[in-house]
């Protein structure tokens, strides 16, 4: 989750850009159920077969409602799980209180409480709520926080944004340059296609990218 800087100021084409932690803190409850109806495994299968076989630690940067780091501890992986929303986080460990989980409260661009050296950093439904000028430095972050080899997995929600919080609709070319800059090579660029909650307007892309050379 990114932090809450750019709320109330208007993104391109008039789009509201409200603050995106409150509407999050606002709908906890609810957004708990409906990111648990679906799996990790439905919604990350194209990268699946890219994650380490054995031990790895992994964080899971705007971890929400905790679905996926549930899922990548029961893998056998340590997992730091970022989120700085108190509500999603609440929910999270009632949700999935058995969980090897470790939590901190931390957000993007610079994530200044999160320490360490990953084998995996995944954001899932994250990177779009990032306006623009935060892209580059969370990048450079995201890479500084990699393990050599380690591997970098954004998915993006694309289609025309909501107006209940700041959102932008980010092509995976996008994510692709600003991880070469940071020194980031490409894996795999995902078509995921569909939304798996069912919004016809919602489509999705996920990106692979994996830091040092073949």
């Amino acid at each position: 989750m990114v932090g809450t800087g750019e709320a109330g100021k208007t993104g391109k084409a008039g789009q509201n850009s409200a603050g995106v932690q409150p509407y999050y803190a606002q709908n906890a409850g609810c957004l708990g159920q409906r990111y648990g109806s679906v799996t990790f495994e439905e919604v990350h299968g194209g990268v699946l077969d890219l994650l380490p076989s054995g031990a790895a630690a992994v964080l899971d940067v705007g971890a929400g409602t905790g679905r996926d780091a549930a899922a990548l501890a029961r893998r056998g992986y340590r997992v730091v799980a970022v989120e700085p929303v108190r509500e999603l986080r609440d929910v999270a460990q009632r949700l999935y209180a058995s969980g090897d989980v470790r939590w901190v409260e931390d957000s993007l661009p610079e994530l200044p409480r999160t320490e360490g050296a990953f084998d995996v950093v995944l954001l899932s439904a994250v990177w779009m709520h990032l306006p623009p000028a935060a892209r580059g430095r969370a990048m450079e972050r995201l890479a500084a926080l990699l393990a050599p080899a380690g591997l970098l997995v954004v998915s993006l929600r694309r289609g025309d944004p909501p107006t209940d919080r700041a959102m932008f609709d980010i092509p995976a070319d996008e994510v692709m340059r600003d991880g070469e800059r940071a020194g980031l090579r490409l894996v795999r660029v995902v078509e995921d296609g569909t939304d798996r909650l069912g919004r016809a307007e919602v489509w999705w892309q996920t990106v692979a990218l994996r830091k040092g050379e073949e």
